[in-house]
């Protein structure tokens, strides 16, 4: 079965923007609600992995990939995430650890029952 593929700068913006939708376009919350989470329910949904290409945008602040991806975590869970989230950052290899960081410390939040409101 074929992957799923969402590309942040083909199918949301070229210049991803802060943490969440109160300082300004193109938030990680806005990315999460917006493109990350259908794509991700349609991956789980029909067993199939979605692989976030992070390639092709003018740069990332960190706090987006947090709150996208971490909330993510916060949301399903670090082993769902885990099975069916890939990856692609070539421009900027980095970009992966701080994903990785991001589910692992918001899997922590998760299990310590935090709720999303509470920012990292």
């Amino acid at each position: 079965m074929e992957m799923i593929v969402l590309s942040i700068s083909n199918d949301y913006t070229k210049t991803p923007g802060a943490r969440t939708k109160e300082q300004g376009d193109f938030s990680g919350e806005d990315f999460r609600e917006t493109k990350l989470i259908p794509a991700f329910k349609k991956a789980t949904d029909e067993h199939r992995k979605l692989l976030v290409d992070l390639d092709g945008c003018y740069g990332f602040l960190l706090s987006f990939l947090d709150e996208a991806f971490g909330g993510l975590t916060l949301e399903f869970g670090k082993s769902v995430v885990k099975e069916t989230l890939d990856i692609k950052s070539e421009d900027e290899r980095s970009l992966i650890d701080a994903v990785n960081t991001s589910v692992e410390e918001w899997e922590e939040k998760r299990l310590a029952g935090g709720n999303h409101n509470e920012k990292m």
